[in-house]
């Protein structure tokens, strides 16, 4: 999720003079970004059909799918503001989707009396991931630079990298949910309870 939302932010403010900055005020560019958001929105609910009908697994593995080809959209769209709102469209589309998924498959792997812990764990992981993508987008940024009068500028190169690191990550991702051991149900028993318990012979009698 946050190597777009630190790169696109930045592309649509940077000068225009610079050959790929879109010289967007910050109002506009949060307004630029604004439908990424309301797609979220949009698609949590569908997320939660497909995890009841195929599975929160599936649902993981098509989000990891989808922001990879978002990823992969902006080599070739960051080049005008319409483009980046496609990228960030379908950015987000995948991390609804992944992120709806993984606490389901986090409580259904776990006792009930650790739900809480298993949930908290994954937020905590969620933070670090945050920490992590912003340090390597920012080492990216900080090492592939151009001089604009005077001042080192992330270069368009420098975009792209951090944009197809976000791809791999994701496909990563979606390899990972692939893998994740799904629980089987318990076999009901054959026999009602009721009948087992009738059958039984008394304290009594024994």
């Amino acid at each position: 999720m946050y190597a777009q939302a630190l790169i696109v932010p930045q592309l649509l403010e940077l000068p225009k003079a610079t050959g790929y900055g879109l010289g967007q005020s910050l109002q506009a560019a949060g307004l630029w970004i604004a439908p990424s958001g309301f797609m979220m929105m949009a698609v949590s609910p569908l997320g939660a059909k497909i995890s009841a009908r195929r599975g929160p697994k599936f649902t993981l593995s098509l989000g990891g799918l989808v922001s990879a080809l978002g990823y992969g959209l902006s080599i070739g769209l960051m080049g005008t503001t319409w483009g980046l709102v496609i990228v960030t469209c379908v950015c987000n589309v995948g991390v609804a989707l992944a992120y709806g998924a993984m606490p389901a498959l986090i409580m259904s792997a776990v006792p009930l009396s650790e739900t809480a812990s298993a949930n908290s764990f994954n937020t905590l992981m969620r933070s670090i991931g945050t920490a992590v993508a912003a340090t390597v987008v920012g080492l990216v940024l900080a090492h592939m630079t151009i001089d604009f009068g005077g001042y080192a500028l992330p270069s368009k190169s420098g975009f792209r990298v951090g944009m197809l690191i976000g791809c791999a990550v994701a496909l990563l991702a979606a390899a990972v949910a692939a893998t994740i051991p799904t629980r089987q149900a318990a076999a009901p028993s054959a026999e009602p309870v009721d009948a087992v318990a009738a059958d039984a012979p008394s304290a009594a009698t024994a």
